[in-house]
């Protein structure tokens, strides 16, 4: 008779645990679901050109075909490439900066005026210079996004380093904790959640430029390439695959990368639930 109780107990819990996995995947949906029938309406009212404003039944048989044939995996890839290489120099020299800056009024001096005069400028005013100085080509795409991403890695992280608090500094010294045990275990533990927050926004910022200067560095191949192109032919449904591209990449490094090394870190360190 117990164990039927608690097998039955067991399969309230399982049927529990079902749903609320179940509510969790419509709550996630529920707003794409909305945005996509009020998508579907529009397009079948007939309020704009069906060239202009395509079904989505359209836009993913576009998708589709340009998967299928290579043409769209081939672009994201160049894509990602001076992403990748881009985000990562943004991501070392801007981590690197911002903790110094956070650590020395020496260089926060120095360093911070010209963050402050950098970061509002839009990234596509620098672009002309870079094409200037580097040429066509990959390398403009790579240092301009680089340079652009980085400033809000190092505001982040110069903040996240200033927002450590005093008491706990003086409580690991109070331990005889030394510069580096103190750096590691206090100073980067406490700044950590600012700059994961500072890479979030540097990326976000590699994308917006990336997807600018593709087409203005002249690069063959790119999910900007791709978008600007199918403008100048009115391939609206190109565009929309090229823009859904970019958004399940955002998607996947956002699931991929930044919740597991919260997890691994600040979740871990119960400085985040």
């Amino acid at each position: 008779m117990h164990d039927v109780i608690e097998n039955g107990n067991l399969g309230l819990g399982a049927a529990a645990a079902d749903r609320g996995a179940l509510w969790r995947v419509w709550r996630n949906a529920f707003p794409f679901v909305v945005v996509g029938a009020i998508w579907e309406a529009i397009a079948h009212l007939g309020l704009f050109p069906a060239q202009l404003f395509p079904p989505l039944e359209t836009i993913a048989a576009v998708f589709v075909r340009l998967t299928a044939s290579g043409v769209l995996p081939h672009h994201a890839f160049d894509t990602l490439i001076r992403l990748t290489a881009g985000f990562a120099l943004a991501a070392v020299f801007g981590i690197a900066a911002g903790v110094l800056m956070g650590r020395s009024r020496r260089a926060e001096d120095i360093l911070l005026p010209l963050v402050s005069i950098g970061a509002p400028i839009p990234g596509l005013a620098y672009a002309p210079l870079f094409l200037l100085w580097f040429g066509p080509g990959n390398v403009p795409a790579v240092a301009l996004v680089a340079f652009v991403s980085a400033f809000p890695i190092i505001y982040n992280s110069w903040t996240g380093v200033k927002a450590v608090k005093e008491i706990w500094l003086r409580s690991a010294q109070a331990m005889s904790a030394d510069d580096r045990r103190l750096f590691r275990h206090v100073i980067v533990p406490g700044a950590l959640p600012y700059i994961v927050t500072g890479l979030r926004l540097g990326l976000a910022q590699a994308w917006r430029i990336l997807v600018a200067v593709e087409m203005l560095a002249a690069v063959p191949w790119g999910l900007g390439w791709l978008i600007f192109g199918a403008q100048e032919f009115l391939n609206t449904d190109v565009m929309l695959a090229g823009i859904a591209v970019i958004a399940l990449i955002g998607l996947g490094l956002e699931k991929f990368v930044f919740q597991p090394l919260e997890n691994f870190t600040i979740v871990r360190w119960g400085m985040m639930t």
